[in-house]
């Protein structure tokens, strides 16, 4: 008989602090991300090159599409002396190659070690090179990889962009006008948001959207650019909005975009849980009503109640299986949301970011339907989470490609969501939120553990 643990299990602290194979990614990848997402924009991040490849071949890999992001390209001597002559270089290059609208700059460990102050850098070089010419605008962000996460440095690119740019201009009037930070969802999650908007008949601005720029249709010329992203005259107009949305329970006030514009303009904000599931669905639709002055249209409605006969058929499969849940943290939040309403138990949510605000969120999701609440881990790595699992006895993991080591491990299911996923094609086009997105991975989950089921019988199952 199977005895299986339900307190957190012990793990010997060690003599030193490292991290073996983080669970997070590093701040200004975030914002790259971010920026990617605006009309006309193009990443710049001052700091080695080296960093920019990386970066790259992340997002590529997972996306699978040509991303381009310059570097100032220091080395030993900037190191020394200071970045600024390649910085100022860097953005005339990138002027003169690629007219973007706008340079979203990112600095990394090395320029935020050696304390280049990169705000009075770009005044100097707009003093210098630009004289009267407007020029693209220029954006920073502040994002030394040592601090924080990927998800602060999208969260902290977005805002710092809505700061330049956001101001009031005269509201459309045909249509009711919301501002939308949805966080770093997929591409397929942005054009399911449109159609909701739409079908609601709002205008939204959604920042940043990256449905076209990270998921393009294939094109006979490769642009430099690429087309799409949140055009920069609807972030000039954000402050004329009926309201703000956002997305994320863990978001740090200095990183919030609907409380800046909150404070600035003094629109409603409304920021709540990634919509992932039924409850946390049902609170952005109920928002979208409340600003519409519509009821939800029929077809969501449709998609609500196919959604809950979908979770009596399949109650049998997954009831009182036990999941270990990984990844970002609203992310993991709304997954963690919904698999209690399946019927499916977390026993290990974890992140590797440290927000302070994953626990109490977990909970939060969890007590109306949980008594024995899941071991919440923030600021863990793989191995951390590796040396748990062993003894919380699986049934599934869901989570990024890079838990595939420690599902192989166990012999459990992988369900990949979020970011990276490396090791299956479409990761850009997964669908997380809403009825749709948590019919397909009800799906999804339902028929991993059949699969794995039938795999494990010495004789499987079939049909007659």
């Amino acid at each position: 008989m199977t005895t299986l643990v339900t307190e957190t299990p012990k793990i010997e602290n060690p003599s030193y602090i490292s991290t073996t194979n983080a669970c997070k990614l590093c701040r200004p990848l975030g914002a790259c991300l971010a920026f990617r997402g605006i009309e006309g924009a193009l990443p710049f991040l001052h700091g080695s090159q080296g960093c920019a490849t990386y970066m790259r071949r992340y997002i590529i890999s997972h996306f699978g599409e040509p991303v381009d992001i310059a570097s100032s390209s220091l080395g030993e001597k900037q190191a020394v002396f200071g970045g600024g002559p390649n910085f100022k270089q860097g953005l005339i290059n990138v002027i003169k190659k690629y007219q973007p609208l706008l340079i979203g700059v990112a600095t990394t460990c090395l320029t935020e070690t050696i304390g280049d102050d990169v705000p009075l850098l770009i005044k100097e070089f707009r003093n210098e090179f630009l004289d009267d010419s407007p020029g693209p605008i220029l954006v920073n962000t502040s994002t030394p990889s040592y601090s924080g996460s990927h998800m602060e440095g999208f969260h902290s690119a977005t805002r710092a962009v809505v700061e330049k740019l956001a101001d009031t201009d005269t509201p459309t009037p045909q249509a009711t006008r919301v501002n939308l930070m949805p966080g770093f969802l997929s591409p397929a999650d942005v054009r399911y948001l449109k159609e909701i908007m739409d079908d609601f008949g709002i205008h939204a601005t959604i920042v940043p959207d990256i449905s076209e720029t990270l998921d393009a249709p294939i094109l006979l010329d490769y642009p430099r650019i690429p087309k799409g992203g949140t055009p920069i005259k609807s972030i000039m107009g954000m402050g004329s909005a009926a309201a703000s949305i956002e997305f994320g329970w863990t978001i740090n006030s200095r990183f919030s975009s609907a409380l800046f514009l909150k404070k600035r303009f003094g629109e409603p904000a409304h920021i709540i849980g990634t919509p992932i599931g039924i409850r946390e669905s049902d609170l952005f639709f109920q928002i979208m009503e409340q600003i519409s002055g519509l009821q939800t249209p029929r077809r969501h409605v449709d998609e609500r109640n196919r959604l809950i006969d979908a979770l009596v058929d399949g109650h049998k499969y997954l009831f009182g299986k036990r999941a270990i849940v990984f990844g970002e943290e609203d992310l993991t939040i709304g997954i963690t949301s919904f698999l209690v309403e399946t019927g499916v138990k977390p026993v290990l949510c974890a992140s590797g970011g440290n927000s302070g605000g994953l626990k109490r969120a977990i909970e939060d999701v969890c007590k109306p339907i949980l008594s024995d609440l899941p071991i919440v881990k923030e600021d863990v790595d793989f191995w951390e989470i590796s040396e748990m699992a062993k003894s919380l006895s699986p049934d599934l993991i869901i989570g990024h490609s890079k838990g595939y080591k420690l599902a192989r491990e166990l012999d459990v299911p992988l369900i990949r969501t979020g970011f990276p996923i490396h090791d299956r094609i479409g990761g850009q086009r997964i669908l997380h939120i809403g009825y749709r997105g948590a019919q397909q991975l009800f799906d999804r989950i339902a028929n991993a553990l059949i699969e794995k089921k039938q795999r494990q019988s010495g004789i499987g199952y079939g049909y007659f």
